[in-house]
Formats: structure tokens, C-alpha cells, sequence
């Protein structure tokens, strides 16, 4: 099927920026922010545009998500929705009111609810701290549909997460093939909405982040074979 012109204007300029990085950048390939906009001179917000894909299933990674960009860099990964198609294009709004963005702050007991970061908080040897806003997560409920519901998650978190799917219905499932012992173990803990981990939790945690070669010194300090 014949494309339509990334230069029809009459298109609006979200499709005719998602038109533009299929015909003329191409997946797997690298745009700067003054390509796009020498592409679309005197289109305000172009850059927004072509944000807004993602909530169309588009993947455009920046350096945040691709540590090989540079700052002014994008890498169009792959095509999601044709939005240029009638009906493609358009989404329920999904902007909360000030009101229920607090009250989903609240509700998280205003931390990331992947990382558990609080607001301000310094990330691990880093001199950056996290902030902590509204993302929205993909949930695949019990009876096989999809909701988007809000959770508060930090700057972080929230890049890294865009595209993940909660499952429901694998926790569920999970729940009620636990014994009696787990069950009542895993009830205080989102009772609490906390859990205490133990040094060896914690200190395992922090070898898996390890590179191989330092992953071969605690082998070394562990008495283990050599991986």
C-alpha cells in the first residue's frame, strides 16, 4: 500500500512526523532534534509530536534509553500503530486532574513504586536525585483484557518501564498456589506495603549488578570455581 506524503499538511503534524521517520529516517536508524525541525520548518512543537508516538506503540529511544546517543539524538527503533490511518491516530484523554494526581501520590505512599525512591532522594553513586511523577502502567487483567492504570514512579523508573505490562492474573495464580506459611508471609507484607530485606538479600542484590569481572573477584572471595 502506497503511503501517504510526510509533506501533506492537511495530515496534521504528528502523522506527518510519524510518515517522515518511516520514509525518510527508517527503522534502526538515528535522527537529530535540527533534522526534525529543518523537516517541518515553522511547525511548533514537532519534537511533542513525535513524543506523542509512543503512546502509539512507537519506539523512539533518546540517550536515557540508548547509552550509544548523544544528548540531541534520537533512534526511531521501530513503527508501532499507523496513525496516519483514520481512527489510528487518536486516544482517550489520559491527563489527570492536580486532585487525582495527589491521590495517586498518596495512594503510593509518595515513592517510586518500582524502586521504592522517595522524592529528592540521591540514586546509588550518583550525585542525581529522583523525582517522583504519574507514570502509566499496562495491566493485563484476570479476564484477558488490558487496562492503563496510574502509578506514581521516578524519573528513572519511568523511562525504563514505558513498555513494560503488569500481569494481574499471573499474580493472582501465583497467590493461590502458595502455602499457608507464604500466603500469611506475603499478606503482612502488602499489609505493610513493606518488606525488610536481609543483609544477604541486600548484598546479593548488589552483586548481581556486578560486571563479569568483578563477578570473578567474589567467586574468588567465595572459594567457587572460576566462571
Amino acid at each position: 500500500m502506497t503511503l501517504p506524503s510526510w509533506q501533506d499538511e492537511n495530515l496534521g503534524t504528528m502523522k506527518r512526523a510519524a510518515l517522515w521517520l518511516v520514509t525518510v529516517v527508517g527503522e534502526g536508524n538515528i535522527f537529530t532534534k535540527e533534522e526534525l525541525k529543518s523537516a517541518f520548518p515553522g511547525v511548533s512543537q514537532v519534537d511533542r509530536r513525535v513524543r506523542e508516538l509512543r503512546d502509539h506503540g512507537w519506539k523512539i529511544d533518546t540517550h536515557r534509553e540508548d547509552a550509544l546517543l548523544g544528548q540531541h539524538e534520537q533512534r526511531f527503533v521501530a513503527q508501532g500503530q499507523p496513525v496516519w490511518i483514520r481512527g489510528k491516530g487518536t486516544r482517550a484523554s489520559s491527563s489527570l486532574t492536580e486532585t487525582q494526581r495527589r491521590r495517586v501520590l498518596a495512594r503510593d505512599g509518595h515513592r517510586c513504586r518500582s524502586c521504592g525512591i522517595t522524592p529528592g532522594q540521591t540514586y546509588a553513586g550518583t550525585f542525581e536525585t529522583a523525582q517522583i511523577d504519574i507514570a502509566r502502567r499496562s495491566v493485563k487483567l484476570p479476564d484477558g483484557s488490558t487496562d492503563v492504570q496510574p502509578i506514581a514512579e521516578c524519573n528513572r523508573c519511568r523511562v525504563g518501564g514505558r513498555f513494560l505490562e503488569a500481569d494481574l492474573e499471573a499474580v493472582l495464580d501465583g497467590i493461590s498456589k502458595l502455602s499457608g506459611l507464604n500466603r500469611q508471609t506475603i499478606a503482612g507484607w502488602v499489609a505493610a506495603d513493606e518488606r525488610e530485606f536481609s543483609v544477604v538479600e541486600r548484598l546479593w542484590s548488589d552483586i548481581r549488578t556486578l560486571p563479569a569481572e568483578s563477578r570473578e573477584v567474589v567467586h574468588k572471595a567465595l572459594g567457587l570455581p572460576p566462571v
